[in-house]
């Protein structure tokens, strides 16, 4: 079964209101999807779900899942699985910290359609962060 082995902690990584998050405590999450343990590690830098911050978007897929969008944006930093798969442990995460299933599926349907541009960003190295 899916889950978290760790809890999400993290900090203002730039003491700035921009949005990005710096993990303070490695997130490990156990995907049944991907078939394997993710550990993002201390120093990761997130900016949470990319959400537009439109109101309607925002309201429909807004300030929600915090753990499985750190994961997914772990995964597509490093592209630890493809990145199909990437978008399908978000969804699952999401399920395992009861967003709801709607919410869901805006998300998975979102970063389907528009996170090409984010997959094929240059990839950091690990050692890097």
């Amino acid at each position: 079964m899916s889950k978290f082995l760790t809890s999400l902690v993290m900090q203002n990584a730039t003491d700035q209101d921009d949005g990005k998050w710096r993990l303070t405590q490695p997130l490990v999450y156990d995907s049944d999807v991907a078939g394997r343990v993710f550990v993002v590690p201390v120093g990761f830098v997130t900016d949470l779900a990319s959400v537009p911050r439109v109101p309607i978007a925002y309201l429909l897929a807004g300030g929600t899942s915090a753990e499985a969008s750190v994961v997914h944006d772990a995964i597509y930093t490093y592209h630890w699985v493809s990145r199909e798969i990437a978008d399908a442990v978000l969804r699952e995460a999401s399920a395992v910290t009861q967003v709801p299933w709607l919410r869901r599926q805006i998300m998975w349907l979102a970063v389907r359609c528009f996170g090409g541009s984010h997959w094929d960003a240059p990839m950091i190295s690990e050692k890097s962060v």
